[in-house]
């Protein structure tokens, strides 16, 4: 991979309105709508306008680029489908409630894992050294099965594509409520990836899995983390657990680039999850992957959206501070929202929206190093990941 240089364009936005075509349509919870007004809250902010952002239209994906990740079986059952969606494929996953079939799915999708995809190049040839595709984020695609939303998997297919061009290690972070499973499972068994997924337990939680116990396929032990959040779990445990653990597994690991998945759907107003995360957490994990990022990689980063439900009073707000973070910018969650956006969302919803970018709450968490609690729940299911992964990179899971 090239390195960063002076010359370098900071920050690459992937936008263009064609990305809301990806739309299951009716009362289906991944609306477009949660795209549209997170891109007029990035340009309401100004981040459009600073130093060094650019924005780049996603090209749709190739057959042959989505099956880097994906099988060829599979990509042809979506082009058939997304040509005669009467044809759903329960096999594939395709038609189901989770993952409806509409007419064009395999182009709009193909799209949005093109956005990825691109990101990944820019980053790969050095002319940008971060960037954000806040329509990307689909982890639960699978290689040959489409699940939960996910039809092409854009986060994989950005790992293997900055794999394909010289990056030697990827590590992946993803901090959306649901398990990343599809990206997981894509790289089971490849030890130039790491997986980390912080999420609610699967025994609350779609897709059921996730355990301390997965750790990677054979050649790769060791590889896959999972971190199963305790249920109702807020920031002083989500924000405990991963300072407990990315940190130590990231600095083993040594990645060559970080790509993240920022699902908001771990927010408390979400509608399909049952975590009790702010805003403001949010924005602390995401500056501390650009932390791991600026120390490990020379700051390169690609981030994605990926799940969050509450449409107007979450989505827009988690994702404007992304771009925001990956920026430099100093907007965060103690600022004010843009009136003009508030007034925006007022007439195209009825709706208020929240006054900060934030919660306003206190982010007060408790450091790994205080000590451990075998009464806690969340502690319980650290020590159980820091135990099964730990030891594995030479790290110590008691002390390090």
């Amino acid at each position: 991979m090239s390195t960063r240089t002076g010359a370098a364009v900071p920050l690459q936005i992937v936008w263009d309105d064609s990305m809301l075509a990806y739309d299951f349509g009716g009362q289906h919870p991944m609306n477009p709508e949660r795209l549209h007004l997170t891109s007029r809250l990035v340009r309401a902010c100004g981040l459009l306008d600073l130093d060094g952002v650019s924005v780049a239209a996603p090209e749709v994906a190739t057959d042959d680029e989505l099956e880097t990740v994906h099988s060829a079986e599979y990509v042809r059952g979506v082009r058939s489908v997304s040509a005669n969606p009467d044809l759903s494929d329960a096999v594939l996953g395709l038609g189901t409630e989770d993952t409806p079939a509409f007419l064009g799915m395999h182009e709009a999708s193909a799209r949005l894992a093109g956005g990825s995809i691109g990101a990944a190049d820019a980053l790969s040839a050095g002319s940008v050294v971060r960037a954000v595709n806040f329509g990307g984020g689909m982890h639960h695609a699978a290689r040959s099965r489409a699940s939960g939303f996910c039809i092409y998997n854009d986060a994989a297919a950005s790992v293997q594509r900055l794999l394909d061009r010289g990056a030697r290690r990827v590590l992946y972070i993803d901090v959306d409520a649901h398990h990343g499973d599809g990206t997981q499972s894509i790289f089971w068994d490849d030890s130039r990836v790491m997986t980390i997924s912080l999420h609610e337990t699967g025994m609350s939680l779609f897709p059921g899995t996730g355990f301390a116990d997965e750790t990677g396929g054979a050649g790769a032990e060791g590889y896959a983390v999972n971190v199963a959040l305790p249920t109702t779990a807020g920031d002083s445990a989500v924000l405990r657990a991963f300072h407990a653990v990315v940190p130590q597994l990231a600095g083993a690991f040594a990645p060559d680039v970080i790509v993240s998945q920022h699902g908001c759907d771990s927010h408390r107003e979400d509608p399909l999850t049952n975590l009790r995360v702010s805003v403001d957490a949010q924005h602390a994990m995401m500056v501390a992957v650009r932390e791991l990022a600026d120390r490990l990689c020379e700051g390169r980063w690609l981030a994605t959206g990926g799940g969050g439900y509450a449409l107007t009073s979450v989505v827009p707000r988690s994702w404007a501070l992304l771009v925001a973070v990956a920026a430099g910018s100093s907007i965060g969650p103690s600022m004010p929202v843009p009136g003009e956006w508030r007034g925006d969302g007022r007439a195209r919803h009825g709706t208020e929206a929240p006054l900060l970018m934030g919660d306003d709450v206190d982010l007060w968490w408790r450091s790994w190093e205080v000590g451990y609690d075998p009464d806690d729940d969340l502690d319980r299911t650290v020590m159980a990941t820091r135990k099964a992964l730990f030891p594995l990179h030479g790290l110590d899971p008691w002390f390090d």
